[in-house]
């Protein structure tokens, strides 16, 4: 058994096709064959059923792959461990963030990763945090960027940066003045977006100082938000670098929080919890330094860097 031939079995479970898993490799369909039926014959075990429209591993054959997976993974940080006492950054970064942080820091993170980081194989997904967490945790993922106070047995959790929230009005129910105070809105309409947490909670932080009788409008995302505040009237509640991405008269609608309310977000890098590659990590640190507003990044992260 070698781990190569554990490497294709895992490439087949993923493609459950012998012609895919084979271009994957690198191999010729012929080849890939030929050193699964090895090991099987090594190990007197049939790891996956095939036919000509599918391939699906066995009852036998899945708890194989999960080993496989497990081994393989193990061995690859050999050559990690080598690359981070030699202060090398090379290979492979598997990436996530999820959809409330991702049109922020994606389109600019990666133009200024792939300049900075040629020698990295980089790989970015957007995924929902539970998706993300389980992925890092099943080590299909090396890092992901999400809403802070994710708790996860085997996942370590390193505070990256903190966004404040601003408010959007419309031209109907702006005021001269450049703050905001919730009270002053009591009879308007907030809309806010149904899937991001952390916008609801500031949501509803406001509404606890408003009249009762208030409506609450959900829609899925920030966007979508400001434009129906711009044709309807009332106000919603914003991450402060979304006002890059507004035009200039959108820009005057935008207002600070005054008062006591929640009014901020924490976002946080997640790893496993053995991760080693504390020079990888730095990568994404010292990338998104580059253009984040001053002062939003962590201020430990911002002067030292990741310490694993």
């Amino acid at each position: 058994m070698t781990l190569q031939q554990l490497t294709y079995v895992i490439e087949l479970n993923r493609c459950r096709n012998f012609a895919l898993a084979a271009e994957a490799c690198g191999i010729t369909q012929p080849t890939l064959s030929a050193m699964l039926a090895k090991l099987e014959d090594e190990l007197d075990v049939r790891i996956f059923d095939r036919s000509n429209k599918k391939v699906t591993p066995t009852t036998t054959g899945a708890k194989i792959i999960v080993q496989a997976e497990r081994a393989v993974r193990e061995a690859s940080r050999i050559s990690e461990i080598v690359a981070e006492e030699k202060g090398s950054v090379s290979g492979p970064l598997r990436l996530a963030a999820s959809p409330s942080i991702a049109p922020y820091i994606l389109p600019e993170f990666i133009r200024q990763y792939l300049k900075s980081y040629p020698q990295v194989s980089l790989t970015v997904e957007e995924m929902r945090t539970e998706n993300m967490l389980n992925e890092i945790a099943n080590g299909k993922l090396d890092a992901g960027i999400t809403i802070s106070g994710n708790v996860r047995d085997g996942i370590f959790e390193i505070p990256l940066y903190t966004e404040k929230f601003l408010v959007y009005l419309s031209e109907d129910c702006k005021r001269d003045q450049n703050e905001f105070r919730p009270e002053d809105l009591e009879h308007e309409n907030m809309w806010i977006v149904k899937e991001a947490q952390c916008l609801r909670e500031s949501a509803f932080s406001f509404c606890k100082a408003r009249a009762k009788g208030k409506q609450i409008y959900e829609a899925g995302n920030i966007d979508t938000l400001i434009r129906i505040v711009d044709r309807n009237g009332g106000y919603t509640i914003i991450p402060e670098m979304h006002v890059a991405l507004l035009n200039e008269r959108q820009r005057k609608n935008v207002r600070r929080i005054e008062g006591d309310y929640l009014s901020e977000r924490r976002v946080s890098l997640y790893i496993k919890d053995d991760c080693i590659r504390q020079n990888m990590l730095n990568t994404i640190t010292d990338t998104l330094r580059r253009f984040m507003p001053e002062g939003m990044l962590n201020r430990r992260i911002a002067q030292y860097g990741i310490k694993l």
